[in-house]
């Protein structure tokens, strides 16, 4: 990866038109590569169809082109990208470095979430779970790094997730394997994206190092984790809490509401101006410092 590029990054997964707390994602990443001069691609994390729904993707590439947030090149799908998967699961395997698991649910549940590592001797089958197994004495698996909007963020990943999954049973590939190869395919320098996935980052950092990434490609990474938008229960807007899709015809009032919720404190009379000018106006007068570091933030009623 070459330091001085700017790629960041837009990844929905397909399982529900865009809410307002997409946007907000989505608005901060693009204008954050904006004015950074940078590029902004957009992948759909298609990798769990039990979950997506039919039509969503083209619901949502619509949404984010009447909000005037056009990506640069070519969509990039996850689900075409099954073959990387496979060749980064033989690569670790080849490592010594993954191992079968049947350990069920209840079992890891019972451990706190943290996977004990009981299945470590095992081979790696085509039937079972795959986990990617951890240093085992612990002293490589702290991983520590600056995040834009949360400020220094540190992880023991054996005492705070244990060996983690990296394909799952039914023999889909795990998120955490499929964001960290595709990052790495995309070079992808800044990542801006919600507070949810904060926890996260220390797994793809870990598995970054795992695949080969050097230090200088991991150093050149830079992450910003946004607030996440509550509605009034104090429940993260999602598909699954029923978060309403943004509302056709609103994408002036949607996006200067975005930008008021990020705190970049947009002019009112900028509310009735087209989506171009707003954007115009944000990515000149950007300022990642000006979001506040806050695990949550109530969405706007308007939303």
């Amino acid at each position: 990866m070459n330091p001085s590029a700017y790629i960041g990054r837009f990844a929905p997964s397909p399982t529900g038109p865009l809410h307002f707390g997409s946007l907000v994602c989505a608005l901060a990443s693009f204008v954050d590569a904006r004015h950074h001069q940078g590029k902004w691609l957009v992948r759909i994390e298609d990798i769990d169809p039990p979950r997506e729904i039919p039509g969503a993707t083209t619901i949502i590439l619509k949404q984010l082109e009447s909000h005037g947030l056009h990506w640069d090149g070519e969509l990039l799908y996850q689900s075409q990208r099954s073959e990387a998967y496979k060749a980064a699961l033989a690569q670790l395997n080849r490592d010594g470095l993954s191992y079968s698991c049947d350990c069920n649910r209840q079992r890891v549940s019972e451990l706190g979430g943290i996977y004990d590592g009981h299945c470590r001797q095992r081979q790696v089958g085509s039937e079972s779970a795959i986990r990617l197994e951890l240093s085992k004495d612990g002293a490589n698996s702290i991983t520590a790094f600056d995040d834009l909007i949360m400020g220094h963020y540190r992880q023991n990943l054996c005492r705070e997730v244990g060996d983690f999954v990296i394909r799952r049973r039914d023999q889909l590939f795990s998120y955490q394997l499929a964001v960290t190869v595709d990052d790495q395919f995309q070079n992808i320098s800044h990542i801006i994206r919600g507070a949810d996935l904060l926890d996260s980052t220390p797994r793809q950092l870990y598995l970054q190092r795992c695949l080969g990434a050097s230090s200088e490609q991991i150093t050149a990474m830079h992450y910003g984790h946004l607030p996440l938008a509550i509605n009034s229960g104090g429940q993260k807007l999602s598909k699954q809490n029923h978060a309403p899709a943004l509302a056709p015809g609103e994408e002036s009032n949607n996006l200067w509401l975005a930008l008021q919720w990020l705190q970049q404190a947009p002019p009112a009379e900028l509310r009735n101006e087209n989506s171009t000018t707003i954007l115009n106006w944000a990515i000149a007068n950007w300022s990642i410092d000006q979001i506040p570091s806050s695990a949550e933030i109530p969405a706007p009623d308007t939303a």
